[in-house]
């Protein structure tokens, strides 16, 4: 068995959170999303203690983990922006957004600023097609977006920190 390397107190709250599923490998879906939640991310020591808890492979984790975009390796940033490229953004100007996104910020798709504050991906379709362009800042929803419309977006959750 891999040794995992993670504090005692989180090891305690996954396996604490697998067993409010009762240890049950057919809620897997579930308890992921509830690890995401408290964690931001599932990297590849939580996942094999969940599988672990379950009694299951930790390639069938993996396989989950990897197969539905929700999930996420790799940790998000703490406030993480998702521009939707569904088709109704896409047309009406998604894609200079993104481009937006990246140049302001740095970074590329897929990546998280140098502070941790910011991490940007893309996804197909939030269902807000009569807002088109999307983007969410977290579970917070921007719609009718233009390329000016982003550094006011990033300023709004820069100034959050500044009050905290």
């Amino acid at each position: 068995m891999e040794k995992i390397c993670m504090s005692q107190k989180r090891i305690d709250e996954i396996r604490a959170i697998c067993k409010e599923h009762g240890n049950d490998p057919g809620e897997l879906i579930n308890i992921l999303h509830t690890v995401q939640g408290k964690l931001g991310y599932l990297p590849k020591e939580v996942q094999e203690l969940i599988a672990m808890e379950l009694g299951i492979p930790a390639a069938k984790v993996y396989g989950v983990v990897t197969f539905y975009s929700f999930f996420t390796m790799k940790p998000k940033g703490k406030y993480p922006i998702s521009v939707c490229m569904g088709t109704a953004c896409y047309v009406r100007g998604a894609e200079k957004v993104l481009d937006e996104f990246k140049r302001q910020l740095g970074i590329e798709v897929g990546e998280t600023t140098a502070d941790g504050l910011f991490s940007l991906d893309s996804l197909r379709c939030v269902g807000a097609c009569g807002l088109a362009p999307v983007v969410m800042v977290g579970q917070k929803v921007f719609g009718r977006l233009t390329q000016s419309s982003v550094k006011g977006i990033i300023d709004e959750f820069v100034n959050l920190e500044r009050e905290a």
